[in-house]
């Protein structure tokens, strides 16, 4: 293949050219590909492209900011920020690759399209407006099924997906693939929709294969289908992490809002005896002996079907209820749901029988020894040191105070604002809303007071200082409010898109003081989400008081950086005069 040309501005910042540069090498190393990449510094250009180099290349990727250049007239370029080089110099370069199909490349193409984040609100949506003015960019016909956090909507037909002549999965977590038996499949995240759905589309057109029929959708990845880069490694870990969380946050949703209206109505001892019958100890059962014993299980079951698909749910719930019975917890059903996929997904390849008995793997075969070998390894290996290290984990945490608690506090706030919904912040995120069902709720009041404070400090930036934000930005403050309010951390994407070295400082900052209020002051969230419109149930939070100290002290950080750092417009309203700044 032809060598990739790269310029990489960073007059402004060199330490990050360097460190793109040598990203860039790497990813194109892991691609078997050559790269020359040229660096303009304070200092000087380094390793500046040669006439011939310049010459040959059809294509070139800008990187940061830089000024027009005459060399590259009349060649197809690539642009990519800094930061999205830093955090993912792979897809930068696949971005690339995607772009070498012709500009009429997509026209008259049928598409039909999944997004799905773990917790199904911004990404999913971003991801699906990306993908349809990506389509329409490059001439194609799209329709987009969303599954947010309240199932399907828009739900493709039949007929739809017969008529489709490419299908697009963007999703944080494992999608169902069974209807797609036969169609050209390409699977990515939801961050690269959301960046450049364009290019994200010519790469499916490029590198899209046809999904197998009767596999399930993990043993299709792991054979070269749709997206073979998603089915190991970290990113295939982490996905199927969150596959498994997004199923759970129902049952803790659910259960911890109960919970808290069977306190108000019956006291902190409702559940004792002496309140049987009454509703609020009713509402308790239905909460803590309903919804919260099911958390682990459902946990388990769908990292195991993220893995596995539908024959790794047995098991893994099997292994999530062990999980609970030995006291190994959410982290033992993590294990379990691990265990369990694996296990089916190398017992589906590796039992091989005629097509007449074909019918027997789904029904008994997996099921029986899936849950066999994920029992026994709970009841035999896992269990007990599992246990234990909940049980210490579960202590230390209780335990802290002070200065121990802020700093973990400010961790997970910090954790919160890196990257806004992305692969940080739903670790922090799924950290605690695990922990609530160790009964450790602390941090999870951490994670979601210092995941308001992003959208609700831009929000309030751009009107006191609204000549420091394009006209763009101060229309977007005003939904970034109620984002904020909602605990939508996605809401200052856009902000931070514009202006990542400014904005993203600033709002970590801020994110890291809320967190360690939270923590310092003992406050406890019950319920995972909801943000203000949770905190006026009763029992949700523990310590209000110190919940709204926190998010205003945190706010109030991050404006003020925001106010340091973001340059006076010359005349605001524009793009390219914030760029020019």
């Amino acid at each position: 293949m032809s060598d990739i040309v790269a310029v990489i501005g960073a007059e402004t910042l060199a330490t990050h050219g360097m460190l793109a540069r040598e990203a860039l090498k790497k990813a194109a190393a892991g691609l078997g590909r050559a790269i020359r990449v040229e660096l303009h510094m304070p200092e000087g250009v380094s390793d500046p492209l040669d006439a011939a180099t310049v010459a040959a290349t059809t294509q070139v990727l800008l990187v940061g900011e830089l000024a027009p250049d005459p060399r590259f007239d009349g060649k197809q370029t690539v642009r990519a920020t800094l930061q999205e080089v830093l955090d993912a110099p792979a897809e930068v370069l696949a971005r690339l690759a995607g772009a070498t199909a012709a500009p009429g490349a997509g026209a008259g193409l049928k598409i039909v399209a999944i997004t799905s984040c773990p917790t199904g609100i911004a990404h999913t949506f971003m991801a699906a407006e990306g993908l349809q003015q990506g389509a329409k960019e490059v001439g194609a016909e799209i329709r987009v099924e969303t599954q947010g956090s309240v199932g399907s909507e828009d739900a493709l037909t039949a007929a739809e997906i017969a008529a489709a002549d490419l299908v697009v999965i963007a999703a944080d977590r494992q999608v169902e693939l069974g209807r797609f038996a036969g169609k050209r499949v390409f699977q990515s995240q939801t961050k690269p929709a959301i960046n450049d759905g364009a290019g994200l589309i010519r790469r499916a057109i490029a590198e899209a294969a046809v999904q197998s029929g009767g596999q399930d959708a993990a043993a299709a990845e792991a054979q070269g289908g749709a997206a073979p880069a998603q089915a190991g490694g970290a990113a295939g870990v982490y996905k199927h992490l969150m596959t498994g969380v997004s199923f759970m946050l129902p049952f803790v949703v659910a259960g911890g809002i109960l919970i808290a209206i069977a306190f108000a109505l019956g006291g902190i001892y409702v559940y004792d005896d002496a309140h049987q019958g009454t509703l609020g100890w009713t509402l308790f059962q239905i909460g803590a002996k309903g919804a919260f014993t099911l958390m682990v299980p459902a946990l388990a079951g769908y990292i195991a079907f993220s893995i596995a698909d539908r024959p790794g749910i047995a098991p893994g719930m099997t292994g999530g209820v062990i999980a609970g019975t030995i006291g190994a917890g959410f982290i033992g059903g993590i294990l379990a749901g691990f265990i369990a996929g694996y296990a089916v997904l190398w017992l589906n390849r590796a039992i091989k029988l005629p097509k007449t008995l074909q019918g027997l793997k789904p029904v008994l075969i997996l099921p029986l020894l899936g849950v066999s070998i994920t029992g026994l390894l709970m009841f035999y290996v896992i269990g007990k040191p599992t246990a234990e290290l909940l049980a210490a984990l579960t202590a230390w945490l209780q335990g802290m105070q002070g200065a121990q608690a802020a700093v973990l506090g400010a961790l997970l706030g910090g954790m919160m604002a890196v990257d806004m919904g992305g692969p940080i912040n739903k670790a922090a995120y799924a950290f605690g809303t695990t922990l609530i069902a160790a009964n450790v709720t602390e941090p999870m009041a951490a994670v979601m007071c210092a995941g308001m404070t992003p959208p609700l400090a831009l929000s309030i930036a751009t009107k006191l200082f609204a000549n420091r934000f394009t006209a763009e930005e101060r229309e977007a403050g005003n939904a970034a409010f109620v984002l904020g309010l909602s605990f939508v951390t996605e809401g200052a994407i856009p902000f931070a898109a514009r202006d990542p070295f400014r904005v993203i400082p600033s709002l970590i900052a801020g994110s890291a003081v809320a967190g360690a209020i939270c923590m310092a002051m003992g406050v406890q969230l019950k319920v995972p989400h909801g943000g203000i419109f949770v905190l006026p149930i009763p029992n949700a939070v523990g310590n209000l008081p110190g919940f709204v100290i926190a998010m205003l002290a945190g706010t109030a950080v991050s404006v003020i950086a925001l106010r340091i750092v973001k340059p006076r417009l010359a005349a605001a309203g524009t793009s390219a005069q914030l760029k020019a700044a």
